[in-house]
């Protein structure tokens, strides 16, 4: 009896636990093969090596894409502002790139999320360290951190006023209450240590959305590799 793939419909021998063509693990009964456990086995073994990675050949492609990825999110290059691109695309190709080489030629959505994640970690610290690294390079080399200092200092003022106008329309002594605690926190970003972990959090929060962003990468390249790889009908 033939046995076809349940994806591609092509032929499958009926000791391959993947399909050659599309690389689907198979679930597969004959006569000569029993139904019971030991068939489980194969299919519990076939899932199982489409969910792992071979991490070696997966982190040097993970680290040679992060780099571009790091760099063109950070904001010393002007497509910084386009950063959940660059760190989705820098994902998935990794994904794709790393699925060249395996055989068989299918994993899971989950097991390419976690090369997403590893591609994710490598490009966003790149990118906070490049971030951390221009703004100590404007203050202490190139002498600028008055300026920097006057430029925060302004948008405190402002975020202050904006938040100051919302509170007037409360009563005098909820408004009263609303205030004093907004002139306290606003006083305490005016001060440098307030100003540095207004720029740390910054950092980490941008950082979390990349590393969001490369993990959805990694999961959409292992659904395109196993699509790719189904034959045109």
């Amino acid at each position: 009896m033939e046995i076809t793939c349940t994806r591609c419909h092509q032929a499958v021998l009926a000791e391959n636990c993947y399909c050659p063509t599309c690389g689907l693990p198979q679930l597969v009964y004959t006569a000569e093969l029993p139904s019971g456990p030991e068939q489980a086995d194969r299919w519990t073994e076939a899932v199982r090596d489409a969910g792992s990675v071979d991490w070696k050949p997966a982190m040097r492609l993970a680290a040679m894409l992060a780099v571009p990825a790091g760099v063109l999110s950070s904001g010393l290059t002007p497509t910084g502002s386009f950063g959940l691109f660059w760190m989705a695309a820098a994902a998935t190709w990794t994904v794709l790139l790393y699925m060249r080489s395996q055989r068989p030629a299918w994993i899971t959505v989950g097991a390419g999320a976690r090369i997403g994640l590893v591609t994710g970690l490598l490009a966003a610290w790149l990118a906070f360290g490049i971030n951390g690294g221009s703004l100590v390079v404007e203050r202490y080399l190139l002498h600028q951190s008055s300026q920097i200092d006057a430029e925060w200092k302004t948008t405190v003022d402002l975020y202050q006023q904006t938040m100051m106008q919302s509170a007037s329309g409360m009563s005098s002594a909820d408004a009263s209450q609303v205030q004093a605690v907004w002139a306290q926190a606003f006083g305490n970003m005016r001060q440098p240590w307030g100003h540095a972990g207004f720029v740390a959090f910054s950092f980490a929060v941008n950082a979390a959305f990349l590393l969001f962003f490369a993990i959805a990468g990694g999961a959409l390249g292992a659904r395109l590799s196993a699509r790719s790889r189904r034959p045109e009908v």
